[in-house]
């Protein structure tokens, strides 16, 4: 018997390692999840479980969201990858390239979870919808470019009221479906000013099963709704099929032909209600301008005469001119009266009348002498009598009864 090597630790883990990765190099494992742990580096450490057994599996960082979002405790999920050793610690490993929930019962356990989580955060609350615009200038669909739905959607547009649409072709369904439809809902809200950026968005597909649609369900996608600055309408599946992106967009319609009619309003019925209001408000004016003309009318019977009035007024206007030209005649001749009266008693009063009665004034340069002791000191002095005035020049002698005798009788004879 030959002598058998001798292989070091490292070489008989590697040659174990080698072994392993060529014979389960591409293999699908059905397991629920457990002991999750998620490494700062991104990559994610967990096990794979059954009744009797243990599979322990990673999960590199950079796999896509469906599969890095199905790993969650307590879910059965399929993952698809191959097995690996580890030896460092002596044991084998499964690495996860793709994972995906195992049924609809896990599916729906993932998408209630998933639900109260984004509730809880507010993502559905009615407080952050938005109204959709009555009649929109430009309609944004996203949805697959080659199905019945677009075809669905531009006919009863066309049918109802005719408006510019713009697609944004995506997978509805699919790996890539969470990411274009999200990415295209963010495209939308960014598009350059040159082109023109619709008023309301319509994210539709048609019906299907629920692994189908799940990439509605994904988080990027109610996260790119919600963020959504343009209302949306939601038309994915049919009436009885829900989806996440139904609870945060801003309205919600049972078909994507329901969603075009909920985007614009029927033409025909719009012009009929313009019409019929457009009657109204004739009718209603007619009935206004009636009703002003008949209260016009009754208003007019309670109103005088206008010549009337002007006559009335026209005579009041004769009867005080009348009294303002007696006032003004009475007022001249009490004035007139009284100008008299006073010019007679000024008459009494003259100095004038006095010298009639047989007076003299003396002055002497135009001086009025009132005493003889003022005339004593004047040479001349003029005697002004009521028909004439003459000068006199006294003699300055003593004052005696023979000189005064004389002096007068001098003066008289003069």
């Amino acid at each position: 018997m030959s002598e058998m090597p001798i292989l070091s630790v490292s070489e008989i883990s590697l040659s174990l390692k080698s072994c392993v990765e060529q014979v389960f190099s591409h293999i699908k494992v059905r397991g629920e999840v457990s002991d999750v742990k998620r490494a700062t580096s991104g990559h994610i450490y967990f096990s794979l479980k059954d009744k009797d057994s243990v599979l322990s599996a990673i999960c590199w960082r950079g796999r896509s969201s469906t599969t890095t979002q199905a790993i969650q405790a307590g879910l059965e999920i399929i993952c698809t990858g191959k097995l690996s050793t580890y030896p460092g610690r002596s044991n084998y490993q499964m690495i996860v390239d793709e994972a995906e929930p195992a049924g609809v019962g896990a599916l729906l356990k993932l998408l209630n979870e998933r639900k109260e989580k984004l509730q809880k955060e507010g993502l559905f609350d009615s407080a952050h919808k938005k109204p959709i615009p009555y009649l929109p200038e430009t309609i944004g669909v996203i949805t697959s470019p080659t199905g019945a739905v677009i075809r669905d959607i531009i006919h009863r547009l066309t049918d109802r009221f005719p408006r510019r649409v713009l697609v944004w072709p995506v997978a509805v369904q699919g790996e890539t479906c969470a990411q274009e439809v999200a990415a295209a809902i963010d495209g939308f809200n960014h598009l350059p000013e040159k082109f023109p950026k619709p008023d309301v968005l319509i994210v539709a597909r048609g019906g299907g099963s629920l692994e189908d649609l799940w990439g509605f369900n994904e988080e990027c996608v109610v996260r790119a709704a919600y963020n959504s600055q343009i209302p949306i309408i939601s038309a994915v599946g049919h009436e009885t099929d829900t989806t996440l992106i139904d609870y945060v967009a801003d309205l919600r319609a049972p078909t994507p032909t329901g969603a075009a009619e909920k985007a614009v309003p029927m033409r025909m019925e719009l012009l009929q209600y313009i019409e019929r209001y457009s009657l109204r408000l004739t009718s209603a004016l007619e009935r206004t301008l009636s009703e002003k003309k008949l209260r016009v009318q009754s208003m007019e019977k309670g109103l005088p005469n206008l010549m009337e009035i002007i006559h009335q007024f026209t005579q009041r206007v004769d009867d005080k001119s009348e009294q303002l030209q007696n006032a003004f005649q009475n007022l001249y001749q009490r004035g007139l009266d009284k100008i008299q009266n006073m010019g007679r008693l000024l008459d009494s009063y003259s100095y004038q009348n006095i010298l009639k009665r047989g007076f003299a004034l003396v002055s002497s340069k135009g001086h009025v002498l009132s005493s003889v002791s003022e005339a004593e000191k004047h040479i001349h002095m003029d005697l002004t009598f009521a028909d004439g005035t003459i000068k006199v020049s006294p003699l300055k002698v003593k004052k005696s009864p023979a000189i005064l005798s004389t002096v007068q009788a001098d003066l008289f004879q003069k």
